[in-house]
Order: C-alpha cells, then structure tokens, then sequence
C-alpha cells in the first residue's frame, strides 16, 4: 500500500521543472515575481511545490518561506485578510529583535485592513448582514428571499449569519480612528517593504488548493496578491488547476469573455509553469519505483534506483536510451529477483493503457488510488484463501477505470452467467479474430469501450481458461474500494454535494457545479449518487438527492443512462407522484 499524499522525493522528473521555478524565484532580475504552476487534479502539482522549497531552502537562508493552504481557511476566515495574516505572522516570527516593533506593526495592520474589507462589501458588516467572506449560507438565504424562494431554514441562516458578524466585527470596531483604504494599503505596503528590507531575505509564498475552493474564495485568494505585487524581493508560487480557476472567474465576474478571462490571469499570474503530462516512459518508471518500494527493497537501494530512472528519463531524447526490467532488478538486487520480476512485468505491462486512456491520463494520483485497490483486494483474497492472482486483480481494477459502471456490470454477470469462463474471452485474446467478431461478442454495455477492451485483452495474464467470478465477488464485495478508484477530482466531489441536496431543478448552484465538471466524470458520478441513493428506501416523499441526479442526467446522456437502470431495478408499484412529475417530459426517461 502507499500513503496517498504529497511527497519531496521526485518519482516522476518533476525535479526539472521543480529545478525551473527555483531558478525564477532565485534570479533578483526576475523579482518581484508570480508564477503558476498549473495542472489538474492528481497531477503532482504540491509536490512539485515541495520540491521547489526544499531546493531554495538549500541556498544558505537566502529566502523565507510561507505555505498557504487556501482551501483550509475556507468558511473559517476572510481569503484575503487570512492570506496577508499568515504572511505578516511569518515575517514577525523571522524579524530579529531590532525589527520586531516593525514587523508587530505590520501584524497589527491585518485587522485594520480586515475591517476595511467587511466595510468594503457595501456596508454589510456595519448593517449587521452577513458578508461573502463570513457566511456564505447566509447570502444565499438572502437570495432565496429576493427569488421568492424563502423557506424557516433560509430565514434562520440569515439571522444566524447577522449574529456571528456582529461578534466578529466587534473587536474591530473597538478602534475610533478614521480609517481610508487607500491609505491602510499604502501603509500596509510600506512596512512589508521595510520589514523585507531590514531581513535582507526574499519572501517565498507558497499558496496551493485554490482550485478546491468555491469561486468567491478562490478569487479573494488572488485579489490579496494583488497587495503584494510589485513589492521587491517577493515570490508568489501558485499551484492550481488552470481550467477550475477560470470557472471562478467566470463565475465571479457574471461570465466574462474568454479574453477578458485571459487578461485577469494574465495580470495576477506572469509566468505560468504546466506540469508535463506523463509519457508512457514516465508511468512505466513510476509504478516500477512504487513496486520496488513496497517490496521493502530498502531506502539506500530504492534511492538508487530512483537516480538511475530519472537519469534515465532525463536522457530520453537520445535514440539509445531506455530502460528495462533487467536494469532495474540490476540496480535493486533483490533477495528473490523471479518474484519480484512478476509484479514489475505487470508494471511494464499495464504502462501504455494508463499513459493513453482517457479516464487515467497518466495522472500518478489516480494510478496510486488504482494500485492501492489491487493491494486491498488481494489483501482480502488472501485472508479469505481465494485462489486469484494479483495480476487477474489488477486487470480487473483497469477495466472499472476506464470503462463505465454499465460495461463493469455486463463484464461480471456475463462471467457469473457462464460458470465463470465467458466465451467471448477466447475470441478477445485471440490475435487473429477479427474487431467486428469481437464486437458482436461481447455484450451491448461494453461495445462503446471496444478500442481500450482489444487492448486491455491483450494484458498479461490471458483470462479465458481462468474461473473469474472470484476477481468478480472481490469487485462486488469491495464496492467502497471502487469509489476510490474512481478517484473523483475535487470539483466532481464537489458537484456530488451541492446535488445531493439540491432545492430546484433550476438551481445556480447546481449549474455552476456541473459546469466546472469534465464530461468524463459524469458516470462515475451518476454512479456515486446511485449508491447514495440505494442506502434510503424511502421514496413516497421527495427526495433532493434524485432531484439532483436527475439534473446529471439532462447534461449527460451516459449518465441517464445508469440513472434509469436504477429506475428501474427499485421495482416500485407505482412511481410516487412527485417522481413522475419529475420526469415528465425528460427524453431519456421514455421507454
């Protein structure tokens, strides 16, 4: 098994790039600077952050560093005043004692600059109405009144946010000197650059989990840079999903033109950074060092195996590199080479389907998610003396990712149909059979995924004289484990809750939600909601969660698709009446 997390010690030749940003933040000529580091969820984007700080943090204390986690002071504090907090509360804590009442003053700034911002949202904190910063809940009780949606609930958040932002602006307000914004920032801005200036030092900020906040949170995050930009010897590096912080902005800002969208980013983030997607070489090297880890090779020869296989990459533009199973059992020197050249032949193996399936990418998150299925099932497969290889596991694990929970449950009870054995196995892995062959034998559900499934029968081990309802009880038996392994981006999770209680089909939230969600998530998602949704057998009253899966199903049609299977499978004597006017006039739910 491996620790889902980030990590300093690079599997992957991101050191390179980690190498290219250090070098940015390092050159004086570049400063002041801010600089994204960009990819999707899964990618290695904190890694990379790691590796970049670990690298600057070797130049002889040339730099202090402040980590900001956005998503964790989400709902807990204002983005911006949270954001210059922290960096004020570093720069306190680094000042030397000749430069403490400086840098305190810096501090004590934060709450002057924190009133200005309640005061800035109309006047709402002096009012005693909740603000975006403070109670999100509360606005949108606000809202339910202005569209004549207004229930006791929306009544209660509402009065509930006015009382939490009279206890918070009451420290705040204490102080009866006028204040005037421009004036505070000015004030704000001149001590940082003293306080940097009396250091000596360049301030590195870290920021990361921007685009796993909601849009308003996320663009407050990047409006406080604002107030450091242009300061001499500042950094800001920024890791985010490029794609879910133009969903901010362009919800924030009421859907602007993609231009206007461009230059919003193009002014706070000057030197974007993209994280490379991973090759098959890459993958290949990856679950070769995850295999070897977990086989305990020891740290002294896993290390030396690492600095071989990035070598290795790094040199891959020449016609003669490359590397091997040979070379790596070389350089690790195992006790029992023959055993653990079965797990890296699977490695090896499974690689290309990984690096080119749509629904992997090569993201090293989601092969660890997968990896660490396969460990559980075999995990469970041993405890209970069920006779099935691990490979078979892993076989299966790739099939539920890259194919669709229609084509998994064809899969398995065509195996349990067939005594185990189907017979469209032998035809798949027979080299001479013909695609329209195979495509008529295999069950309708699974003809969609044809190229990856030709392929995917052409893995080690064959399977057509195997008994395979063992590999399909484990699947069934661990669905849990399933969810992990669709291992659904932050935006999808986040999608999954705003429908899970969702209020009316026309909800913004909801829109806004599945607008920021890439289409080959929707199944997987559809499918999360279904077991959701098979844990309550109450279906006379209405329920908010199908509401929602309903609103999944208009957007995709392949996720109707499992949304009606469901349907159906609930064999109710009667639809209740507030379902079938819910699906009134819906196309997918005809027939």
């Amino acid at each position: 098994m491996w620790a889902d997390t980030d990590t300093d010690v690079d599997y992957l030749n991101y050191t390179e790039v980690a190498e290219l940003v250090a070098e940015m933040v390092g050159s004086e000529r570049m400063l002041p600077l801010s600089l994204g580091v960009f990819g999707t969820w899964g990618t290695g984007k904190s890694s990379i952050l790691r590796l970049v700080q670990a690298d600057l943090a070797a130049q002889d204390g040339r730099y202090v560093f402040v980590e900001f986690d956005a998503w964790l002071y989400q709902d807990f504090d204002d983005a911006r005043a949270a954001l210059m907090a922290v960096i004020a509360k570093v720069l306190l804590d680094a000042a030397p004692e000749g430069l403490k009442d400086k840098a305190k003053s810096l501090y004590g700034r934060v709450n002057k600059l924190r009133l200005l911002g309640f005061a800035a949202e109309g006047g709402a904190a002096l009012m005693g109405l909740p603000t975006l910063g403070l109670l999100r809940k509360g606005i949108e009780g606000i809202g339910d009144y202005v569209a004549g949606n207004a229930d006791d609930e929306d009544a209660k958040a509402v009065k509930e946010a006015a009382g939490e932002v009279k206890e918070k602006t009451k420290g705040l307000l204490a102080s009866k000197e006028k204040r005037s914004p421009p004036e505070e920032i000015t004030a704000f801005r001149a001590e940082f650059k003293e306080v940097l200036k009396g250091l000596d030092k360049t301030l590195v900020v870290v920021i990361d989990n921007i685009d796993r906040c909601t849009p308003p949170n996320a663009i407050h995050t990047l409006e406080a840079i604002r107030l450091f930009l242009f300061l001499p010897r500042t950094a800001f590096v920024i890791a985010a999903d490029e794609d879910m912080v133009r969903h901010a902005v362009s919800t924030h800002f009421r859907n602007p033109s993609e231009r206007l969208i461009q230059d919003y980013l193009d002014k706070l983030i000057q030197v974007p950074v993209r994280v490379p997607r991973l090759g098959v070489q890459e993958v290949r090297a990856y679950m070769l060092l995850l295999f070897a880890e977990a086989a305990e090779i020891g740290a002294e020869r896993l290390e030396a195996l690492r600095t071989f296989l990035v070598e290795q990459l790094r040199q891959a533009w020449r016609p003669d590199a490359g590397f091997g199973i040979d070379d790596v059992l070389r350089v690790l020197q195992p006790a029992d080479p023959a055993a653990l050249r079965v797990t890296l032949d699977l490695a090896d193996r499974m690689a290309p389907l990984l690096a080119y399936s749509a629904n992997v990418k090569g993201n090293p998150r989601i092969i660890k998610r997968m990896l660490n299925v396969v460990r559980m099932r075999a995990s469970v497969a041993r405890r209970r003396g069920m006779p099935i290889d691990e490979a078979i596991i892993a076989k299966f694990v790739l099939f539920e990712r890259c194919t669709a929970a229609a084509a998994v449950d064809a899969l398995h009870d065509t195996i349990n149909a067939s005594a185990g054995k189907p017979e469209f196995f032998a035809l798949l892995e027979d080299t001479a059979a013909l695609a329209a062959d195979i495509e008529g034998a295999c069950p309708e559900s699974m003809r969609p995924y044809m190229t990856f499934i030709r392929d995917w029968g052409a893995l080690e081990p064959p399977l057509a004289d195997i008994d395979l309802r063992p590999a399909v009880y484990l699947a069934r038996e661990t669905v849990p484990l399933r969810s992990i392994a669709a291992a659904l981006s932050p935006a999808a999770l986040r999608a999954l809750d705003v429908l899970r209680d969702v209020r009316t089909a026309s909800s913004p939230a909801a829109r806004d939600a599945l607008a920021a969600v890439d289409a080959i998530e929707h199944v997987p998602m559809m499918d999360a909601l279904v077991r959701d949704m098979r844990r309550n057998p109450e279906w006379m009253r209405n329920r908010r969660d199908f509401l929602g899966a309903t609103l999944l199903a208009d957007l995709a049609p392949e996720a109707a698709v499992v949304l009606v299977r469901f349907i159906r499978s609930l064999e109710l004597p009667r639809r209740p009446p507030w379902m079938s006017a819910l699906l009134t006039g819906k196309t997918w739910a005809e027939g």
